[in-house]
């Protein structure tokens, strides 16, 4: 018997630069829960996520990711997840029955957020053209598991989770 999601529970999704961990804190504050990062739990229990990919390759590192994602939703809070954890068949399957929030962005605006942050899917000569290009590659699975969409691309952060907030309270 699996009891229902916990409804201070709130899941966050979108591309890197989207500002996940960024509302994500502010929201996990206003809620008074718990704030999770998945890429940082992987992190700390396997090593830097670059090795993982190097050492073990991809697919690896979405099995520890979606062990991660599964541990999170448990324990419960408001949850990050990294930008390409929606790419896991698995993962999306545990995002189903929890209330899960898309951030947006424009290229336009994610320009001035990773420009210099050393995203190693992002090296090259154009950042923001490989982030327009994986964006696209995911839009259509982040659609898929979406309960609602904000666009961060130009509004303040705080006004934002004010937001999700508002949304969120409304749900229950």
């Amino acid at each position: 018997m699996t009891s229902a999601p916990d409804p201070q529970t709130l899941v966050l999704v979108g591309p890197m630069g989207a500002g996940k961990t960024s509302v994500g804190r502010r929201v996990a504050r206003r809620l008074g829960v718990a704030f999770i990062d998945t890429d940082k739990r992987v992190v700390a229990a396997h090593g830097p996520i670059p090795t993982i990919f190097e050492a073990h390759g991809e697919e690896h590192f979405r099995a520890l990711e979606r062990e991660a994602v599964a541990t999170a939703l448990h324990d419960g809070g408001v949850i990050s997840l990294g930008g390409g954890a929606v790419t896991d068949a698995g993962t999306r399957e545990l995002l189903r029955d929890h209330a899960v929030v898309y951030l947006l962005v424009t290229p336009e605006a994610v320009a001035e957020r990773i420009l210099g942050t050393g995203r190693p899917l992002l090296a090259g000569d154009d950042p923001v053209a490989r982030w327009t290009e994986i964006f696209e590659q995911r839009r259509n699975l982040y659609d898929e598991v979406a309960t609602v969409t904000f666009d961060t691309s130009r509004r303040p952060m705080q006004r934002i989770a004010e937001e999700i907030v508002t949304w969120r309270r409304e749900q229950r």
